[in-house]
């Protein structure tokens, strides 16, 4: 957050005539206002939806319409599958509806732990939000000498110290806006097509598809396609269709959208940011999202510099 706050630090700062701490301690308040409202809405509207997605389950199991597999084979594409489908399928409607209640029964334990957990969690939270807080003000007030002071002990000439730093600035800016905000635009899509469509929890399974599509492989598709499926199953082809090209919309988007605003500030490898996210989530958890692409950038610079200095000495 200071790092990216840096530019309306710089700019508070001036028109308050240098008084660096006051714009720095403006700022520090107003994080929290501008991010509370926002998340707390939208935490709200999850636990609601999740709570009624959890009684429906309880309550209203899944059921499919094994009758779909007749329905197929009047098609000429999907006939002869369906129809060995069909024959060959022994499993009755009974015996699959147990299995999806005992599926239920066990999943739900799990999701009640797991809400414990997060419950039990909240204070932690707490205590690290206004740590971070604590931080923020002192990094905005004190981040560009301490910068500067760190700077000088970097083995470089002066010139590509700046080169270096400003790649590293424009990285990681390039990496947490390309892939933030084309995986906020995922789950609002994604969340609003469940909504049209009439299926269950839009909100849940929109910050689902938001998280996962933070992933390099599969992203929002994993929430969308399923969807579909459930939808076919229950013979609800019209808005099964509309999912279908909804979901690919929305997957085309990701494909359109990631590069455009990496490429915007830092021409930035792409198959770097796939490497590297995927390592970086290895090695470091969600925030290798971010670390792992800026650390293979930096390296393939530190490299370019090495090669240009062997080149230049005689």
């Amino acid at each position: 957050l200071a790092f990216l706050l840096a530019p309306v630090q710089r700019w508070l700062t001036h028109k308050l005539r240098g008084r660096g701490g006051v714009s720095a301690g403006i700022i520090t308040v107003l994080v929290p206002l501008v991010l509370a409202g926002p998340l707390v809405s939208l935490g709200v509207a999850f636990a609601n939806q999740f709570a009624e997605l959890v009684t429906r389950l309880q309550k209203q199991p899944l059921r499919f319409d094994l009758d779909l597999l007749v329905q197929l084979e009047r098609y000429p594409l999907l006939g002869s599958l369906s129809a060995w489908l069909r024959h060959n399928f022994t499993t009755s409607h009974d015996q699959l509806q147990d299995w999806l209640v005992g599926g239920a029964r066990l999943l739900l334990p799990s999701l009640a732990s797991t809400g414990g957990q997060v419950v039990l969690g909240t204070l932690d939270m707490v205590v690290h939000f206004f740590m971070m807080l604590f931080l923020l003000f002192f990094l905005l007030r004190d981040g560009r000498v301490l910068l500067n002071r760190s700077l000088r002990l970097v083995p470089m000439e002066p010139q590509r110290r700046s080169r270096l730093l400003q790649l590293i600035g424009n990285t990681t800016r390039a990496v947490v806006y390309g892939t933030g905000l084309t995986a906020l635009a995922q789950g609002v899509l994604v969340g609003i097509g469940f909504a049209i469509s009439g299926l269950p929890s839009p909100v849940v399974f929109g910050v689902l598809a938001a998280a996962l599509a933070l992933l390099p492989m599969g992203g929002a598709a994993l929430v969308w396609a399923p969807a579909v499926l459930a939808l076919l199953l229950r013979s609800q082809w019209g808005w099964a269709l509309f999912m279908l090209l909804w979901g690919l919309g929305v997957s085309v988007s990701d494909n359109l959208l990631r590069p455009l605003l990496i490429s915007s500030r830092e021409p930035v490898s792409m198959l770097a940011v796939f490497i590297g996210v995927i390592g970086g989530l290895s090695a470091f958890g969600m925030i290798g999202i971010i670390v792992g692409p800026v650390l293979l950038t930096v390296m393939a610079a530190l490299l370019r510099f090495v090669d240009e200095t062997l080149s230049d000495t005689p």
